[in-house]
C-alpha cells in the first residue's frame, strides 16, 4: 500500500486515505472482487483510479450518463492522468483513434455507458485488450428495486464473460440497502466479493425539513442570502424548475436550469455554466447531478419531496462534498405526497415495482414527518444501526420544548379502534374534527365517542400529528396507492398508557458562511486560473484547501505541500502564485506567521475583523480586537458565546487568546462548552501524545473526519496552552 499512498499524494495532494478508501484499494490491488458502499462525497473515484494506475492494463469504468463523461475524464486528465471515454458523441475515426491509444498502452482509464457494451463492434474491438479491471460505477442501477434501475446495466455479466481474461471487479454506489447489495453481487456476478460499507454519514450536512406557506419566499431569501455560494434546488416536475428558474432570474440573480425538457446544447451549457462558476444557482430536476464532482456547492434545496430516501440522499449528496459545512433544506407541502404518486403511477409499468416504489415513498413521508433526530432516521434506514443524536438536523436543533402529547395520541387510537374498518389519515382527520361530509355519515362515524373530539386542531395540523405518529410507528400502514392506517403492538400500549408519545414542539435565514478576507483574494486567484485554463475552479483547489491555506499562512514549498489537497503535481502548477498572493497578504497587513508552533497553532491578528475593530468605552482607549474578547472571557462568557456575539470564527478567537499569552496577559478560566465533546477531545489528546503539538496536519490525520482544525486548536488551547 506504500505504492498507491505515494500515488495519492503525487496526483491528489492527499496525504492520507480517508475512512475506508485504503482497504477498498487494498482488496482491489490483490485482485478480489469489491463491492463499496461509500457516502456520496466519500472519494468512491480514488478508489478504482489508484488501481488503474498501479496496474500494467486498462481500466474500464461503467458510468451510467454520457453528459457526465467529459467532465470525469477532463477531471483526471487534469491530475494528469491518461484517460478517455467513448459515447455516441464521438465519430467512429475519433472511436478508432481511442483504440489504438488503449493498445499503444498511452490510455489508463477509459469511460464507457452501459449501453456500449450491447454494441458487437465495440466489444470485437477491445475484447483482447489488457483490461486489468472493470469498475461499476452507481452500481444500484443493476436491481430493479434500487432508486435508479437501468436495463443496460444487466449487460455487465455478459461484456466480462466475452473478454479474453476476466478482470478484477469493483462496484460502487452510495445508497444501497441490503436487498440491493444482494441484486450487485448476483447481477453482476462478482466472485466471493468483499464487501466494504464505510457508513453513510456525511455530518458536514446540516439536514433541515421545513413546512412552510410560501416555500418560494424562503427560496429567495435564502439565495439572496447566500448569494456568493453555490447552490443546487431540486423541483419534481419541469414546470416547477421551469417556474422557479423564471421567478429567480427576474430577480436579478445568477441562476441557471436543467430537466430533461431542455435540448442537449442547452444543458450541457448551463452544467458548465454552474461547474464553472459562472453561475451560482441551478434550478433542477432529478435528472441533474449525477456524477457532476463540483466540491463547492454550500446548499441543496428541494423545493418538493423526493420519491424516496435514496434519491434524497444522493441529491443532497451533492453538497460539501469538500468536507466544508454546508446545508441541506426539504421544503414539504402535502401536495408532494400527489405528485410523487402520480409520478409513480405514469412512469412504473411493473406491479411489484409500483407498489415497492409505493412503499418507498411511505419511508420518505414518515421521514419528513419524524419529531426525531432525522440524521439517525436516514442511517437506520440504510442499516446502519445508531441511537446518538445528530445535533446538525432541524429536529435536534429545534429550540421547541419536548411536550407529551400522549393524551392526543390516546384520541386519535382510540378513533381508529372505533372505526373498524382500514381508512386513510384524511378520513380519520374528518371523524376526529366532526366533519359532516356524507362519508363521514354515511358510515355513521357521527355517532363514535371520538367524533368531534380534536376541533382544536387545523385539518392541516391533525394531518402532521398523524403522519407523525406512523413516523415513529405508533400506528401501521398498509402500503399501496391509497394506504389505509391500522393498529400496531405499539398502538395498544400507547391505548393502556403502558407507554408515552412524547414530542418536540415549537425560520430566520442565515448566511451558510463568514470568510476572511484572504479566503476571498484566493478564491480570486483561482477563478482568473479556471478561466485561463478553461477549467472548473473547483479543480484548481478546493474550497478547504483554500481555507486552511487562509489560516495557516503557507509562505514556503513544504509548507503548502502540508496543506490537505495540495499534492506535487498541483503545486508545480499553482503553488508559487497562491504562496505570492499569501505573501503579499502578509506583508500588507503586518501578519507575524510562525509556521511551526511552540505552545499552539498560530498567532495573527483577526484582518476581517481589524477592518471593522470595534470599539468600547474605556476611558477614551480605544481597544484593540483580542482585548474586546478577553473582556468578553473575563465577564464569563464561553468562546462560543464569543464568536456567536462578535461574528467571528473560533479559530480567530482562539488567536485573540494566544495574542493575550504573548503579551503575558493574565487568562481568565475559559468555558470551552459547545465546541468538542468530551470523547473527541480525549481523542485530540491521543494523536497529540503520540505526534506532538507542534503541527496541526499530523493529528488531523490520527482524528476521526468530523474533528475540525479548529477543534483541534481549542484542544491544545484548553490543555497545552491556558
Amino acid at each position: 500500500m506504500k505504492e498507491a499512498l505515494l500515488t495519492l499524494q503525487k496526483y491528489y495532494g492527499f496525504k492520507e486515505f480517508r475512512n475506508s478508501q485504503k482497504e477498498v484499494i487494498e482488496s482491489i490491488i490483490n485482485k478480489k472482487d469489491t463491492l463499496a458502499v461509500m457516502p456520496t462525497g466519500g472519494g468512491k473515484s480514488i478508489c478504482y483510479q489508484i488501481p488503474a494506475l498501479l496496474f500494467d492494463g486498462i481500466t474500464i469504468v461503467i458510468s451510467p450518463l454520457i453528459s457526465l463523461m467529459k467532465d470525469q475524464v477532463d477531471n483526471i486528465v487534469e491530475l494528469g492522468i491518461n484517460a478517455a471515454y467513448i459515447n455516441s458523441s464521438l465519430s467512429n475515426a475519433e472511436v478508432r483513434n481511442i483504440i489504438d491509444n488503449l493498445r499503444s498502452g498511452n490510455i489508463k482509464i477509459l469511460y464507457v455507458a452501459p449501453e456500449r457494451l450491447e454494441s458487437s463492434d465495440f466489444c470485437d474491438m477491445i475484447k483482447d485488450l489488457h483490461i486489468e479491471q472493470l469498475a461499476v460505477d452507481e452500481a444500484h442501477c443493476v436491481s430493479q428495486w434500487g432508486h435508479d434501475f437501468r436495463t443496460s446495466y444487466r449487460y455487465i455479466s455478459n461484456f466480462v464473460k466475452m473478454l479474453s481474461k476476466r478482470p478484477v471487479i469493483s462496484a460502487f454506489t452510495a445508497t444501497a440497502t441490503k436487498e440491493v447489495r444482494e441484486d450487485i453481487v448476483r447481477l453482476i456476478e462478482l466472485k466471493a466479493p468483499n464487501i466494504f460499507i464505510s457508513g453513510f454519514d456525511r455530518s458536514n450536512l446540516k439536514i433541515s425539513v421545513l413546512k412552510l406557506g410560501s416555500r418560494f419566499n424562503y427560496v429567495l431569501d435564502y439565495v439572496r442570502e447566500n448569494k456568493e455560494q453555490s447552490g443546487i434546488i431540486y423541483a419534481a416536475t419541469r414546470k416547477e424548475v421551469d417556474s422557479i428558474y423564471e421567478k429567480l432570474l427576474e430577480q436579478g440573480l445568477l441562476v441557471s436550469r436543467y430537466h430533461a425538457g431542455l435540448s442537449d446544447e442547452e444543458r450541457r451549457k448551463n452544467q458548465e455554466d454552474f461547474v464553472y462558476d459562472r453561475i451560482n444557482i441551478m434550478v433542477a430536476t432529478n435528472a441533474f447531478g449525477m456524477g457532476i464532482d463540483k466540491s463547492n456547492v454550500r446548499y441543496v434545496i428541494h423545493y418538493n419531496m423526493p420519491k424516496n430516501i435514496e434519491a434524497y440522499y444522493q441529491e443532497i449528496g451533492r453538497a460539501g462534498r469538500d468536507g466544508e459545512p454546508s446545508e441541506c433544506i426539504l421544503l414539504f407541502s402535502a401536495q408532494d405526497i400527489i405528485t410523487q404518486k402520480y409520478l409513480i403511477e405514469t412512469s412504473v409499468q411493473s406491479p411489484e415495482r409500483r407498489l415497492n416504489e409505493y412503499r418507498k415513498l411511505q419511508y420518505m413521508v414518515d421521514f419528513v414527518h419524524h419529531n426525531d433526530c432525522l440524521r439517525k432516521y436516514i442511517l437506520n434506514y440504510f442499516g446502519e444501526e445508531t441511537q446518538d443524536e445528530c445535533g446538525n438536523c432541524s429536529s435536534c436543533l429545534s429550540e421547541g420544548e419536548h411536550v407529551d402529547k400522549t393524551i392526543d395520541a390516546q384520541k386519535v387510537l382510540s378513533c381508529i379502534y372505533r372505526m373498524k374498518r382500514d381508512f386513510g389519515v384524511n378520513t380519520i382527520v374528518d371523524v376526529l374534527r366532526g366533519s359532516a361530509q356524507k362519508k363521514i355519515l354515511q358510515y355513521k362515524f357521527n355517532e363514535l365517542s371520538t367524533y368531534g373530539i380534536m376541533k382544536d386542531y387545523s385539518k392541516e395540523q391533525l394531518s402532521n400529528f398523524i403522519n407523525t405518529l406512523i413516523s415513529h410507528g405508533y400506528i401501521s400502514l398498509k402500503e399501496g396507492e391509497y394506504p389505509t392506517v391500522v393498529l400496531n403492538t405499539d398502538s395498544m400500549k400507547i391505548l393502556k398508557g403502558q407507554d408515552k408519545v412524547i414530542f418536540k414542539e415549537v425560520v430566520k435565514i442565515k448566511k451558510i458562511d463568514s470568510d476572511n478576507r484572504l479566503f476571498e483574494l484566493l478564491r480570486e486567484l483561482r477563478r482568473e486560473i479556471a478561466k485561463e485554463e478553461n477549467i472548473p475552479p473547483y479543480l484548481v483547489f478546493a474550497d478547504a484547501t483554500l481555507k486552511e491555506m487562509s489560516t495557516r499562512f503557507p509562505l514556503k514549498r513544504e509548507e503548502i505541500m502540508d496543506i490537505t489537497g495540495v499534492g506535487q503535481v498541483k503545486y508545480e502548477k499553482y503553488g508559487s502564485r497562491f504562496t505570492d498572493t499569501i505573501s503579499k497578504y502578509v506583508d500588507e497587513n503586518n501578519i507575524e506567521v510562525k509556521w511551526n508552533y511552540e505552545k499552539i497553532i498560530s498567532t495573527k491578528e483577526n484582518i476581517q475583523n481589524n477592518e471593522v475593530e470595534k470599539a468600547s468605552d474605556l476611558g477614551s482607549k480605544k481597544q484593540k480586537t483580542h482585548e474586546i474578547t478577553l473582556n468578553m472571557l473575563q465577564s464569563g462568557k464561553s468562546i462560543m458565546e464569543v464568536v456567536k456575539e462578535r461574528s467571528l470564527t473560533i479559530s480567530t478567537v482562539v488567536g485573540h487568546i494566544q495574542k493575550c499569552i504573548e503579551e503575558n496577559i493574565d487568562i481568565p478560566n475559559i468555558n470551552f462548552d459547545g465546541i468538542f465533546t468530551e470523547e473527541e477531545e480525549k481523542e485530540v489528546i491521543k494523536a497529540i501524545d503520540e505526534v506532538g503539538v507542534e503541527r496541526l496536519t499530523p493529528i488531523k490525520k490520527m482524528v476521526s473526519e468530523a474533528i475540525s482544525f479548529d477543534m483541534i486548536k481549542a484542544v491544545i488551547l484548553k490543555n497545552y496552552a491556558v
